[in-house]
């Protein structure tokens, strides 16, 4: 069984970001049209013919380049499939398919590696803006921009903003998403959470600064990954959503933990998440904060 040692991360990473460039050509250029279906199980829920051919495309590019390596991307999921030890591409191919077909910017190229079912490198691409993330486990993450196919500037290394210590909610700005599941307990516990977060102190709320929800997950891990916005909870996204960034987020100094309160440390597949920005301090304290808001308990099958 290969380890991260045995496989060349920053060669890997290159490759990733080229893909990740041509696949931005074909979003770009592509007329947003949704399957003969549409959706995959409600009016929330899109997937696009842009969709599958971006990902059969990350596909064949990547079984060419790594033939020995496992692959799971979002539109070829079948239920039941799991994450397993052995190098694994876990990819999006549009993450913020809502977006895109409204044709709102805020979509990426989510292209995560994980081994042993820990995220190792991660890319994460915005064709619209040029925006473009990377991180390598253990070499940091950086944001360039690229313009042309080409990079435009410096690559940054992140956090943008430094690691200024977190205080309390009071003073964050926190990533909600609706999500496509809009009934049941789970829905129930989000909203009550939303309502708690920005609720008045006087009322017993925390009263963060705001909220944002802004349609693409791996795009909120690596805002969090800047340190432009400080807190992402999330409960029913997938393995695909959070890989790369996960990564990106990491190597900057952030951190991710279970989106229900008690566990400090959750698997890449978890599907219920709380990420916190990197700071010199206040990190554990805002996270148990968190949690004390979180009105009941989400559970997603894996």
């Amino acid at each position: 069984m290969s380890s991260s040692s045995d496989i060349d991360l920053p060669l890997l990473r290159d490759r990733l970001v080229s893909i990740a460039l041509q696949a931005g050509v074909m979003i770009t250029s592509a007329t947003p049209t949704t399957t003969s279906s549409g959706t995959k199980k409600n009016t929330a829920d899109l997937v696009t013919e842009t969709d599958q051919a971006v990902e059969a495309y990350i596909s064949k590019e990547l079984k060419t380049l790594y033939p020995t390596f496992s692959f799971m991307g979002e539109e070829t999921y079948k239920p039941g499939m799991q994450l397993g030890p052995e190098p694994t591409f876990i990819v999006d191919p549009i993450d913020g398919t809502t977006n895109f077909v409204h044709r709102h910017p805020y979509i990426s190229i989510s292209l995560g590696f994980a081994v042993n079912r820990v995220p190792v490198v991660g890319v994460v691409y915005n064709p619209f803006t040029g925006k473009l993330y990377t991180g390598v486990k253990g070499r940091g993450s950086y944001v360039s921009t690229i313009r042309d196919g080409k990079t435009h500037g410096e690559e940054i290394r992140l956090p943008l903003k430094g690691s200024e210590a977190l205080t309390g909610l009071d003073s964050c700005i926190v990533i909600i998403e609706w999500g496509s599941d809009r009934s049941g307990s789970n829905w129930k516990v989000k909203c009550d959470t939303w309502a708690r977060l920005g609720q008045s102190k006087d009322e017993g709320g925390a009263m963060v600064h705001s909220a944002r929800a802004l349609g693409s997950a791996a795009l909120n891990m690596c805002a969090v990954a800047e340190g432009t916005l400080d807190v992402y909870w999330e409960g029913g996204c997938w393995a695909w959503d959070v890989c790369a960034g996960w990564v990106i987020l990491t190597e900057a100094g952030g951190i991710v933990v279970d989106g229900n309160p008690g566990s400090w440390e959750v698997d890449v597949d978890h599907r219920i998440y709380l990420a916190v920005r990197g700071a010199k301090e206040g990190q554990k304290e805002l996270v148990e904060e968190f949690w004390s808001y979180v009105e009941g308990e989400m559970v997603y099958p894996h």
